[in-house]
């Protein structure tokens, strides 16, 4: 009874905190949040702007467009917090959203993590949801919470495979029987494929774009594998000599040469955590294949690519970009089941 009381009180969250997106599962009824990982502060005292409120959509539309005065800042940089204050700021905002109507006790959270983080890196992040207003709070890492996610098999004796490609890290991990059998984690994702066409256009044709135009290239033109129809777009940015604005033509085969350097060191995580697999574990991912998730994953024919490299069926998730956050919600619903996958502030944290 008294167990039954205390969950009407309770609003249990299950947390993706990305380096480019949020996503709050509410136990019980499903996504209630999926925004940006940004905040907009005044560069004079750093206060958030809009009373606190310019946060998330609101601060991603203010992105490049901001007088002197204000700054828009992302609190997270490769999957880990580099701005405590920032970060507990936008949570607690986050939170506030999620949670239901009415008084309610603080939420426990499940959060995710990804597993290339140290273990200082991983107190933090802890920390930080604590002081959100988080009640209680668990952590695991997103590689897994991300195969419960798109709905592998793992608890039975067959291995199955999950890359997870987020904004700013990429995760592999192959897993059979309830437990992680190999996995990579590495701190290259979608910002370093936005930082590398930055890079590319800058050095071939001195033309200076923003991570923002970059985005926006990589999402409308950007593929990881030839096209069956090439396709070109009227690129505009600022002349790195002149200082003038400039506009120019480029093709999708020059993005595609720009995210080399991203695409191959995510190449380089799968085939680690494959090298470290039995015959027999890699006889049944030649047959179960791998699930590719994370926005990262949404860049055209990069499961064809994935798949000529590492001779494995590729497939993508059904909703790649809430996998990891759906996969947290299992688990905090059925909390007794994967509790070993967990860690909390009094265990390995």
């Amino acid at each position: 009874m008294l167990e039954k009381l205390l969950n009407h009180f309770r609003s249990d969250l299950a947390v993706d905190l990305g380096t480019a997106n949020t996503a709050i599962y509410l136990v019980g009824e499903g996504l209630v949040l999926n925004e940006p990982s940004v905040v907009a502060v005044g560069r004079e005292g750093g206060k958030i702007l809009s009373g606190g409120c310019a946060v998330g959509h609101l601060a991603k539309q203010m992105e490049g467009r901001t007088p002197e005065r204000i700054e828009v800042v992302r609190p997270l940089r490769d999957g880990v917090v580099a701005d405590f204050e920032l970060c507990e700021a936008m949570l607690h905002y986050f939170f506030r959203k999620s949670r239901r109507p009415g008084k309610r006790l603080r939420p426990r959270v499940l959060l995710g993590v990804p597993g290339c983080i140290t273990p200082v890196e991983k107190r933090a992040a802890f920390n930080s949801v604590l002081r959100a207003g988080a009640g209680r709070v668990w952590i695991m890492t997103k590689a897994q919470a991300a195969a419960i996610g798109v709905g592998l098999p793992i608890a039975e004796p067959t291995a199955s495979m999950v890359c997870r490609i987020g904004g700013g890290t990429t995760e592999a991990a192959v897993m059979s029987l309830a437990d992680s059998v190999a996995a990579e984690s590495i701190r290259t994702g979608g910002d370093a494929m936005d930082r590398a066409i930055v890079d590319y256009f800058r050095r071939q044709y001195a033309l200076r774009i923003g991570p923002a135009t970059a985005e926006r290239l990589k999402i409308d033109v950007g593929s990881a594998y030839p096209p069956e129809e090439e396709r070109s777009v009227e690129l505009s940015g600022m002349d790195a000599v002149s200082g003038l604005p400039r506009r120019t033509t480029i093709t999708s085969e020059e993005v595609r040469r720009a995210l080399a350097d991203p695409l191959q060191a995510i190449i380089e995580a799968i085939t680690s955590t494959l090298d470290r697999c039995g015959p027999e574990l890699a006889s049944d991912l030649m047959q179960n294949g791998l699930v590719l998730c994370g926005g990262g994953a949404l860049l055209r024919r990069i499961d064809r690519f994935i798949g000529e490299r590492t001779g494995l069926p590729v497939r993508l998730a059904a909703e790649p970009l809430t996998a990891v956050a759906k996969g947290l919600a299992v688990c905090m619903e059925d909390f007794r089941r994967w509790r070993g996958w967990m860690r909390s502030s009094e265990e390995d944290v």
